[in-house]
């Protein structure tokens, strides 16, 4: 039986986690089996870099913590190694980065994810890994407003190089007129 202050570190460790799931708005749920520490540890970096917490968890743990989140539909992929990676902002890094890792590695694979507290399919994870992250879609509307913003000022533009060669051409035989 395990002692009081065990019980009490694990029951913290669900509150966080569970707390951790209700503020993101996706996660990846994922096993790390055959990854060298160097591997780990790159992928760790690249996971804080993108503002993705990461961390090795048990099964119960999560278990738990995702029932009282308000997640359910997980439970069947909690066996083996797990690990959870959060976000609080952006609904695609998680998968992005952990789908390329997977795709390097033949034992590192995703079990499940959710959106919005929503479990989703293995599919839409790898759809969601596909997608470009928040800035680079950002840039890309960006750059669809400003295409025609920028065609017509250069059809102003152009109208005006041509009106002001046209006038000054008009004006010299008016002047004549008048003198």
């Amino acid at each position: 039986m395990p002692s009081q202050k065990v019980l009490e570190q694990k029951q913290q460790v669900v509150n966080d986690l569970a707390e951790r799931i209700q503020g993101s708005v996706a996660g990846v749920i994922v096993s790390y089996d055959g990854i060298t520490v160097e591997e780990d540890t790159k992928l760790r970096r690249e996971l804080r870099e993108a503002g993705v917490k990461y961390t090795v968890v048990k099964n119960t743990l999560i278990k738990r913590a995702a029932d009282k989140a308000g997640l359910s539909g997980i439970d069947d992929v909690l066996n083996g190694t797990s690990a959870i990676a959060t976000s609080e902002e952006d609904y695609v890094a998680a998968a992005r980065i952990l789908q390329k890792f997977a795709d390097g590695h033949k034992t590192f694979s995703i079990k499940s994810g959710y959106l919005d507290n929503e479990v989703i399919s293995l599919e839409k994870i790898e759809s969601l890994a596909k997608l470009p992250s928040r800035e680079v879609l950002l840039a890309n509307v960006l750059g669809a407003f400003q295409a025609p913003i920028a065609s017509f000022a250069r059809a102003v533009q152009a109208i005006v190089d041509k009106s002001g060669e046209a006038p000054a051409a008009e004006e010299a035989p008016a002047e004549a007129a008048e003198a």
